[in-house]
This record gives structure tokens, sequence and C-alpha cells, in this order.
């Protein structure tokens, strides 16, 4: 191989692995659903699951009441939304006592590709539902970048939380681009948003089924146990 090949192999190597949160790691979309739903009912919104998965799970908190409002013909002011995220982040923090929320092999997945290189995360969850379960289960170490809802003006499939996460892992690692990091995602929205941010792209179908997901994704896999830096080597 010439030296100008083994540069372009270079730099095409994924270097930084970018986590999304939940649907990824923890299996806490079926609590964001019950948290909405019982955070709505008393206001007269009757959120169904299957709503909530097909409408509203790429959104963060704020999208997501804003989007339930239009969507159920009902008026929240910003003081009403504020009070729904609020109240919601109470309900899921009682949901999340009974038992771990980190999917099979979530563990092993973050600890093997902690040592294989740099890992963040870029979620639409608040920064303290992350902070929480990452204590919980000893992890919060292995990500001293976490890109939560309140750090970007914009959420997924709009690109700023992984251009976000790209900005301070290379502040971290120089050099480092975007092209040489990976997002793993469950949804489309998010694998759309890192990829509009210049990162590759792996789809796990924890949520989706994998059709749903191959069109943004450079490839899917079905379980964390196949995120490996082998498949990122053949990214």
């Amino acid at each position: 191989r010439t030296a100008e090949e083994d540069r372009g192999h270079c730099r095409e190597m994924i270097r930084a692995v970018v986590f999304d949160f939940d649907g990824v790691l923890a299996n806490s979309e079926p609590l964001h659903f019950r948290g909405y739903r019982d955070v709505l009912a008393p206001r007269g919104v009757a959120l169904t699951e299957r709503s909530y998965y097909e409408n509203y799970l790429g959104y963060d908190d704020i999208g997501a009441f804003r989007a339930i409002a239009g969507d159920f013909g009902v008026t929240f002011t910003d003081a009403d939304i504020a009070d729904l995220v609020a109240k919601k982040a109470v309900r899921l923090e009682e949901l999340e006592k009974s038992a771990s929320v980190l999917f099979p092999g979530a563990r092993e997945a973050i600890e093997r590709m902690a040592a294989a290189g740099p890992v963040a995360i870029a979620s639409g969850a608040l920064k303290g539902e992350i902070l929480r379960v990452l204590d919980h289960e000893g992890l919060r170490g292995h990500f001293p970048i976490v890109v939560s809802a309140e750090d970007t003006p914009a959420s997924k499939p709009d690109p700023a939380p992984y251009l976000l996460a790209a900005e301070l892992l290379a502040a971290r690692h120089p050099g480092l681009q975007a092209a040489e990091c990976v997002s793993i995602e469950d949804s489309k929205w998010g694998l759309l948003s890192a990829r509009a941010a210049g990162m590759k792209t792996v789809g796990i179908s924890h949520t989706y089924p994998a059709a749903e997901l191959a069109d943004a994704a450079d490839v899917v896999i079905d379980h964390l146990d196949a995120f490996t830096p082998e498949l990122l080597r053949s990214l």
C-alpha cells in the first residue's frame, strides 16, 4: 500500500463511539411511554403506546409535549410544558427504582468500546435521567461527555446533538473528526441526526425492525453483543 493509501486508511478509521441512550443502552422507552401517559391523563390526553412509538419517540420531552398538544388539539402554555416535563421526570425516577433498565449486553458493550477508544453519549433525554442510570449502574466514569436534551437548541433528527458531541470529543482528542465517529441508534430520527453530523451509523433493532432502520444505517444489528471493534473496523 502506498503512503497516500495509508493516510486515507487512517482518516477512515473509527476512533470514537457515540451512544444514544434510551432504546440503545437503557430499555427505558416503555418507562418513558408510561411517564408521558400518566402525566397527560389528568389533562384529558389519552396517549396510546402505539401512538407514542409511531409519532413521539424521537423527540425530547419539550418537543414531544408540543407535538402531542398539536396532534390532540389541546393548548399547553410554556408553563404547562415545564410542569409536564418536571412531573414526567419524577414519574420516570419512580418507575426506574424497580430494576436495572440496561439492555442485555449494554454494560459489556460500554466497557468493550471504552477500552478501545473514547466514548460519549448524545441523547434527547434529560441529563439528570441519564446520569441517574449511569450512577446506579456504576458506569458514569466511562462517559466524560454526555450531551442531553438541555445542551442543544434543537433535538434529533436535527444534527445538533451529534455535532456538539463531536466538538466535545475533538476538544479532548485533538484532530478527531466527526467522520471518525460512529453512532449507535435505535430510531430513524437518531440515525438521520448522526448521519447529518457526518458520522457513521449503526442501527440496533431494539425498538424498530431492522427494515425501518436500514436506509439510514451503515449496518444494522439485533443485539449489543454484535457491537464490537471488529464491526467498527468493517465500516
